[in-house]
């Protein structure tokens, strides 16, 4: 298969994930299709999956736990049936959300950030289908959204940065035998990594989503795939320049990947794309070596740069821009670091005895 016949890590994905989301769609009221096609030019197929699994979750709780409904099976479910619930019910469904039973009885929690993001699934298919006229009534605005309470940010200190990459770099010096050889294996890709998503902030999706040919040592920038599907050049220093290098000219030089992963940045042990999880299991596994008191994940590392970027410009749009961030009310969490600083300021500001 040539170059241009072989589809990119972002084509594959999307394909795999509209193909999973028919398949979900076949466990969903015929009805549901509508929405999805609708909303299909302004998301991606992974948050479609998303909205799929929740919406799925409130037409198995009618199942479950409203009588009106014992006797019914899923695809007995008609567009009429969503106004003949009330305001009561969906406060019902969104207590039940808290805690209940998934498939093969596996019990699931919503704090409120998932109960918040699947409330909000259920409104925009609300949403819908009362703009179409399906439905004379919309229960869903009566019923008040969880409020999500702001949270501390998470990040690593300038001096945990250096001891991160300095333990990828030297942490293998004391070990022997096998453990040695994984460690010395897997160190010019794993500090690359690392490198590249404290330096220029970008998602751990983008990070493996990207081929060999997205990064440009001449102008010092990689091509990344956004969310949504725009492409951007994010630029980079000589630090991650370096790490980059010292990977693709040694480690991924010798690597011979599996057929249809040829154009991949980095591979796994197996000589395929590194995916997803095996970044985070990574990023968690050396963080716990460094700050084992900090749940650190690519995410986190993400924040990291953010906040970095702010101390050092102060402009939060840049910080948006480079972020990929569409709204930059997004971005503004990383205020949060910057305040932070200050109250740690304003604990020796007040003094309780005169010396």
């Amino acid at each position: 298969m040539s170059n241009k016949e072989r589809k990119t890590y972002h084509e594959q994905a999307y394909i795999k994930n509209t193909l999973r989301l028919r398949e979900i769609l076949k466990t969903m009221p015929s009805f549901a299709k509508d929405y999805f096609r609708a909303i299909e030019p302004k998301t991606s197929p992974r948050t479609r999956i998303s909205y799929a699994y929740d919406i799925r979750v409130f037409f198995h709780f009618l199942l479950e736990n409203n009588p009106v409904y014992k006797d019914y099976t899923m695809d007995m479910f008609t567009v009429k049936d969503l106004e003949r619930i009330e305001p009561a019910d969906i406060e019902e469904y969104e207590e039940y959300l808290k805690v209940y039973k998934g498939a093969e009885n596996k019990q699931i929690t919503n704090h409120e950030k998932g109960l918040a993001r699947k409330m909000s699934a259920l409104r925009s298919f609300y949403a819908y289908f009362f703009k179409r006229q399906a439905i004379s009534k919309n229960p869903a605005l009566l019923v008040d959204m969880p409020k999500l309470h702001d949270k501390a940010i998470i990040r690593l200190d300038a001096d945990e940065v250096a001891s991160l990459l300095e333990y990828v770099e030297h942490g293998g010096d004391d070990l022997t035998g096998q453990r040695k050889v994984y460690f010395e294996k897997t160190k010019n890709r794993d500090l690359a990594i690392l490198t590249l998503l404290l330096g220029t902030g970008i998602r751990v999706s983008e990070c493996v989503g990207l081929d060999i040919q997205d990064v440009d040592f001449k102008n010092n920038g990689v091509k990344v795939t956004r969310k949504g599907g725009n492409e951007m050049v994010v630029y980079f220093g000589e630090e991650v320049e370096n790490a980059l290098k010292m990977y693709i000219y040694t480690t991924r030089q010798s690597t011979v990947p599996l057929p249809g992963h040829e154009n991949a940045l980095f591979f796994s042990s197996q000589r395929r794309r590194l995916g997803v999880q095996a970044v985070e299991n990574m990023v968690k596994k050396y963080a716990r070596q460094v700050t084992p008191n900090k749940k650190i994940t690519p995410h986190k590392l993400r924040s990291t740069y953010g906040t970095s970027l702010y101390k050092e410009t102060g402009d939060i749009y840049l910080v948006a821009d480079v972020l990929g961030h569409k709204d930059v009310n997004t971005t503004k969490k990383h205020y949060a670091a910057i305040d932070e600083n200050r109250r740690r300021q304003a604990a020796g500001a007040v003094k309780l005895r005169e010396p």
